[in-house]
């Protein structure tokens, strides 16, 4: 008689969780809640080359706004910037704010969102129906990352191997800090022009 253990899920410990009380939300069950999570962030991986094309445009922007960005201070725009950041990111992405995104390049899909927080590709843990090991709910974020960039323009970045994680920009703008680079980068390209024109 050997006795069988289930797997512990998400929603397993939500409802272990949960105050004890005599309240039951009507239709809403642990498992639907941490399906609604997902909803909008696999709405995103779906829609990745729309959202391609909307950051290209955003990108821009922001990067005709460095002189203003510039004036004011990088360091003196980066809280509101980031709450705004936060916010958005945070409800189409689940962002967890590493500062220094990837979306582009990952299909619309955080890699932050993957329990192990791998950067450059799945765990040999995915399971046969395309789920996360850690999070047996959950749909991998490599395979949806993979989804994602098949549907975007320039979708295989996601070929590109991405650097570790630098844990002293967590919790700063990444959009301030592309914007930053990509100026410089720019910058630096005239500065080249013309000293060979000279």
């Amino acid at each position: 008689m050997s006795e069988t253990t289930q797997p512990v899920t998400q929603a397993t410990l939500v409802k272990k969780a949960a105050p004890k009380s005599d309240y039951k939300p009507a239709d809403v069950s642990p498992q639907r809640r941490v399906q609604r999570s997902f909803a909008v962030r696999l709405w995103s991986i779906r829609h990745s080359r729309l959202l391609e094309w909307f950051y290209s445009r955003f990108a821009d922007m922001f990067l005709l706004l460095h002189p203003l960005w510039k004036g004011i201070g990088y360091n003196r725009v980066e809280g509101p910037i980031k709450f705004v950041e936060k916010r958005v990111k945070g409800f189409m992405f689940d962002c967890r704010m590493c500062g220094q995104c990837v979306l582009s390049s990952t299909g619309m899909s955080c890699p932050m969102n993957c329990p192990k927080q791998l950067r450059n590709g799945p765990c040999g843990g995915v399971r046969a129906n395309g789920n996360c090991e850690v999070e047996p709910d959950m749909p991998c974020v490599w395979v949806k990352a993979w989804e994602g960039s098949r549907n975007m323009v320039h979708g295989d970045k996601i070929l590109d191997v991405q650097k570790p994680v630098d844990q002293s920009l967590r919790e700063t703008s990444a959009w301030l800090r592309v914007t930053a680079q990509a100026a410089a980068a720019r910058e630096a390209a005239a500065n080249a022009k013309t000293g060979a024109s000279a």
